[in-house]
């Protein structure tokens, strides 16, 4: 993980919390979580036919998240593309979770963002399987502002402006959460979920 170290030591952050994710020490059960290729496969696609009977029509970035993420709901895909995971499951301050973030830390650190290459993949770990749940996209205000006048919108979707000091111990930073993979009862952008836990780490 040197290139993540790398990259918030440019940036001026006090302490390493990769993506503004916040959460748990990680252990080396989160390597454990992986899951052979046609188990997650075969769950994913099962959690996506959910959300779709949630969502009779989603809005277009979780479809463009979908589209672009497929690859990725087997957890060993995403590490070879240069995620890697951070910290442990995530738990919200008083109900639902994000889950374990991996964060591919070249995205992090370009100081823009894309639909189609979400910084974050978050996976939520039950019955030893690591399961794609959903995506967070994140960029630090400083870098975005030094070329946008305005906060990050994708497709419609406005980024929310994370202030200094937070708990992550980080700079200012805008993020979106896209709930592609697991249907959020609460919304499709919103940070928690309370239909994902971090009980089964």
């Amino acid at each position: 993980m040197k290139f993540i170290h790398t990259f918030f030591n440019r940036i001026g952050t006090s302490v390493l919390s990769v993506a503004l994710l916040g959460g748990i020490a990680g252990g080396s059960s989160l390597f454990a979580a992986a899951a052979t290729s046609a188990d997650n496969v075969g769950q994913a696609t099962a959690d996506h036919e959910h959300a779709g009977h949630d969502h009779d029509s989603p809005a277009k970035l979780v479809e463009t998240v979908r589209d672009n993420t497929r690859q990725f709901v087997d957890v060993n895909a995403a590490t070879a593309a240069g995620y890697e995971p951070f910290l442990g499951c995530v738990s919200g301050p008083d109900h639902g979770a994000m889950g374990v973030h991996y964060v591919n830390g070249d995205l992090v650190g370009d100081g823009e963002i894309d639909a189609s290459k979400p910084e974050a993949l978050i996976y939520e770990t039950k019955d030893g399987r690591a399961r794609l749940v959903a995506v967070e996209f994140i960029v630090d205000s400083a870098a975005w502002l030094k070329n946008h006048k305005t906060p990050p919108v994708l497709e419609g979707q406005t980024f929310q402006f994370v202030d200094s000091p937070n708990r992550f111990g980080l700079n200012p930073f805008f993020e979106l959460h896209v709930w592609a993979w697991r249907n959020n009862p609460n919304g499709a952008f919103v940070d928690w979920n309370n239909r994902v836990s971090c009980e089964g780490q």
